[in-house]
């Protein structure tokens, strides 16, 4: 067709994924159908979806409005639910929002960007078939070009970017997660030949990241400071007197008795005695300060409330995950760590016990995301749950209190047997936290404020 009368489209801009020098595209907009834009091949515009991996799948629609001003069409945008928000000149899209020319959008932080034009007189000439689509006009092999920038000319921004005012520069960039990478690293530098101190540095850098790398994916904002909180009152629990309190009742008065070393037990006793002795138990302590942080929302006003208090399954998770740090860092650090390298000192050097402690170290911390971080996290869920659906509360934290429990006491099982069948249940604790946070970011009340790290093609 030639000469054909078009009213509005999209420019695409230039971004962080489009190489300089590329010759932008230009997408035509139907005035009487829906145009849908994501990663999915019956999109009408499609995105790659290895280079925009932001992007969700079907991301957002743009759709003609019934009522025209002065005959001509308008249009709105509505994001389709994506993962990673829909943003109109900055602002995160919550619903839809009625296009003017100029407005700028942008899939995801940092993700592709468009400008709407609305020209009713922009003139497009292409020599496709007279029985191609109508809805809109899809670039050809040779795209229009709108704007090549001026490669021989180098800006202030260009030379030093750091300059620029770049939005959210600390989340983009991970700035903060750098430099507090950067502060631990001359702190173990400074710390060498001090193993207690080194330990400890390396266990909370370690700790911290894998909490941090659990937080991403839940989505939300949560004050550091109550994660912290909340990781320390289970570490300072480990140490109190209530934890005698806890063994004397999961240990002794119920058949949770620990096995001695080298003792023979049957895979169903040992099961059972650790369901007790390891799951109920550890998951309850660890669940204290939980349950602790939902209270205490409840007595505050707003805005604290909801920075401290649980009131959806994502902040379940986060400060569930957060007292499986202070537990895994005070139990490892406390009991582990000096165990090993008091035997082999004994048995061996000084120096090969501390070796042997670092080598312990750090898969126990890391290990902690499949192991403590899930089973808490996964709690978490329900504790979050229950006040989502209030009147079924009590028995949606009884089947997570028994259902983390399990998890906990098949690891520490399976543990005794085969180290492949521990590898297993820790890939299967991992998926049942990551489940866990997918159905959390769903059933958010606050879901179209929360950022995402994606898991796959989300």
């Amino acid at each position: 067709m030639t000469g054909q009368l078009y009213k509005g489209y999209l420019r695409q801009l230039s971004t962080g994924s489009t190489p300089e020098g590329m010759p932008l595209l230009v997408y035509t907009i139907s005035d009487n159908q829906e145009i849908v834009i994501g990663r999915d091949p019956n999109c009408q515009i499609v995105l790659d979806q290895n280079q925009y991996t932001i992007v969700s799948r079907r991301h957002l629609a743009i759709r003609p409005l019934l009522s025209q001003k002065n005959g001509l069409p308008q249009w709105e945008i509505c994001d389709l639910d994506s993962a990673n928000g829909t943003f109109i000149n900055g602002q995160l899209l919550q619903g839809c929002h009625k296009l003017v020319s100029g407005d700028h959008i942008e899939l995801g932080q940092n993700g592709p960007q468009f400008i709407f034009e609305d020209q009713s007189h922009h003139t497009l000439t292409s020599s496709s078939s007279s029985n191609a689509p109508a809805a809109i006009s899809k670039p050809t092999k040779r795209p229009t070009v709108v704007g090549r920038p001026k490669s021989d000319l180098v800006t202030l921004t260009q030379l030093f970017p750091i300059v620029s005012t770049g939005r959210d520069l600390t989340q983009k960039a991970f700035l903060v997660p750098g430099i507090l990478t950067v502060f631990f690293v001359v702190l173990m530098f400074a710390a060498v030949g001090q193993p207690i101190v080194f330990n400890l540095l390396i266990a909370a850098y370690l700790a911290g990241a894998a909490l941090f790398f659990v937080y991403q994916l839940c989505g939300k904002a949560k004050p550091w400071w109550v994660l912290l909180s909340c990781g320390i009152a289970t570490g300072l629990i480990l140490i109190s007197p209530l934890l005698s309190v806890f063994i004397t009742v999961f240990r002794e008065i119920l058949p949770g008795n620990l096995p001695a070393q080298g003792e023979q037990i049957s895979f169903g006793s040992l099961l059972i005695q650790m369901f007790f002795g390891a799951g109920l138990m550890e998951e309850l302590l660890k669940a204290l300060p939980v349950l602790a942080a939902l209270l205490l929302g409840r007595l505050l006003h707003f805005p604290w409330r909801q920075r401290v208090g649980i009131w959806e399954p994502l902040d379940g998770i986060l400060l569930g995950a957060a007292s499986a740090v202070g537990f895994t860092l005070v139990e490892t650090l406390g009991q582990y760590v000096p165990e090993i390298i008091n035997n082999i000192t004994l048995q061996a050097s000084e120096g090969q016990g501390q070796l042997l402690g670092l080598q312990l170290l750090i898969p126990r911390v890391l290990g902690s995301v499949a192991g403590h971080m899930a089973y808490s996290g996964y709690l978490g869920y329900f504790i979050g749950l229950s006040v989502l659906k209030p009147r079924q509360g009590w028995l949606i934290l009884f089947i997570g209190y028994i259902s983390a429990s399990a998890l906990h006491a098949l690891w520490n099982t399976t543990g005794y047997i085969s180290g492949l069948l521990l590898a297993i249940v820790g890939v299967l604790s991992y998926a049942f936290l990551a489940a866990a946070i997918l159905k959390a970011r769903a059933l958010s009340p606050t879901r179209s404020q929360n950022f995402a790290t994606r898991f796959f093609g989300d």
